[in-house]
């Protein structure tokens, strides 16, 4: 899949955001969490990808499948109803 530069900035965004699910990225732009981690290499400093990739490793709000069942997030009540990240 072609991405853009929106693209790709949106999935570093979405990728650097803590609450934000590996499997929220593959449902939006269809790249599975190993696509995920070679983008961030390529477009953070190497620092900067280091330290993200600190934080995130085993991170359970980064992986759906290390979630508690009930777990019950935050969520803005200014926020559109959204729909695997698109706005509905």
């Amino acid at each position: 899949m072609q991405q853009t530069n929106e693209d790709r900035d949106r999935i570093v965004e979405m990728a650097w955001e803590d609450r934000t699910p590996f499997d929220a990225i593959f449902r939006q732009f269809g790249l599975p969490e190993k696509e995920v981690i070679q983008l961030m290499r390529r477009e953070l400093k190497a620092s900067a990808f280091r330290r993200w990739r600190k934080r995130v490793q085993n991170r359970a709000t980064k992986h759906e499948k290390l979630l508690p069942k009930k777990e019950h997030r935050f969520k803005c009540s200014r926020q559109k109803p959204i729909s695997h990240n698109q706005i509905t």
